[in-house]
């Protein structure tokens, strides 16, 4: 497979990249209401597919299951009920998220989920523009990148989550635990969680606006790590956030792009690793 098959250049793709990211907050709200409850929120996630991203499966008040996907190769959602495809909204019209999400959550009370959803997640009158050969390069990015993090995730021991995409930031990415406890403040409670350090592909946000590749330990201990040299093309990011950044546009044109992407996880997880796992290292 070719780099340019893997990494595709994303140039003025950006309003169809929001248009999807509307749409997946449309979608996302969803899960949140009826699907099982995880404790660290991964039941609001979906999933990457060879034709797009889709929810995990969710019960009906009546027995069976439902679920949506977002079809990235005939650009449409779909409402999938009881092994039926119920319901089709195309992503070509321009649809404000705000409309889009009528159409959707009226297709779901017809299936007797009515709720009150978290509306203030996607409400938005703007218009959304959509080019079809943007989206289609967006699918062949994210379904090689969902295939790179599993790669890198199943050559690690320990906890690990599943690869998925978070409709908030729109990123995919996955999570390994490491063995240290570390006690923080949220709410006004004190909690505990094990520390972690993600792996993951944004298409672009407000700290770093194209597309970057990312790692990032929690806690992140900067004298430990902030010194210790990355892969070409990589560095430490702690201008808005703390951890470290690989921007797409390194890895395009490059025959080593695959190698290179997992070359920089290994390296941020070795030098990162022996910080989260607490007493006795690994």
């Amino acid at each position: 497979m070719s780099t340019e098959a893997i990494f595709p250049n994303l140039t003025g793709w950006e309003p169809t990249r929001d248009t999807l990211h509307a749409y997946s907050r449309v979608i996302g709200v969803i899960p949140r209401a009826h699907a099982e409850f995880h404790p660290r929120w991964w039941h609001i996630s979906l999933k990457v597919q060879p034709d797009g991203l889709a929810t995990d499966r969710m019960r009906l008040p009546d027995g069976g299951t439902f679920w949506l996907k977002m079809d990235l190769v005939n650009h449409k959602v779909i409402l999938f009920a009881k092994e039926i495809r119920l319901a089709e909204f195309s992503m070509l019209n321009g649809t404000s998220a705000s409309a889009f999400g009528d159409q959707v959550l009226s297709a779901l009370a017809d299936l007797g989920l009515k709720t009150d959803y978290v509306r203030k997640k996607f409400e938005s009158d703007k218009p959304r523009p959509y080019d079809a050969v943007h989206a289609g390069k967006y699918l062949t990015v994210i379904v090689n990148v969902d295939r790179i993090l599993k790669k890198h995730r199943d050559s690690l021991s320990g906890e690990r989550g599943p690869v998925q995409l978070w409709p908030h930031g729109f990123d995919l990415a996955f999570e390994w635990f490491g063995k240290r406890l570390v006690k923080y403040t949220e709410n006004d409670k004190e909690k505990e969680s094990p520390a972690q350090l993600n792996l993951g592909f944004s298409p672009g946000d407000s700290s770093h606006p194209k597309p970057y590749f990312y790692s990032n330990p929690w806690p992140f201990e900067k004298e430990a790590l902030v010194n210790k040299p990355l892969p070409a093309g990589a560095r430490w990011f702690t201008d808005s956030w703390q951890g470290s950044i690989l921007p797409y546009a390194e890895l395009m044109g490059d025959s080593q792009a695959e190698e290179r992407l997992l070359e920089y996880a290994r390296s941020v997880y070795q030098i990162s690793a022996p910080t989260l796992m607490g007493e006795g290292g690994e």
